[in-house]
């Protein structure tokens, strides 16, 4: 599978970031769209799973997008 520069970008941010990954907030905010996250996540590039997130006494649901195997194969091809 060829990656576009984009598709590259936002799968090295999710493989810098560890285990956790990153909150659809944090992908949005690096100007990927959400298209692009829905097209790593149907390609399984990345996974994306809701979370809960406590903040100021409040529960917010959020997504949490976590590269996949598959997408760290990708990154060294």
């Amino acid at each position: 599978m060829r990656l576009n520069t984009d598709q590259m970008r936002a799968l090295r941010l999710l493989d810098e970031a560890g285990p956790r990954g990153c909150t659809e907030t944090v992908m949005l905010a690096h100007g990927f769209t959400r298209e692009l996250l829905a097209g790593l996540v149907r390609d399984g590039l990345a996974s994306k799973r809701p979370e809960s997130v406590s903040t100021s006494g409040r529960s917010v649901a959020v997504a949490r997008f976590k590269i996949t195997d598959a997408g760290q194969r990708a990154l060294v091809q």
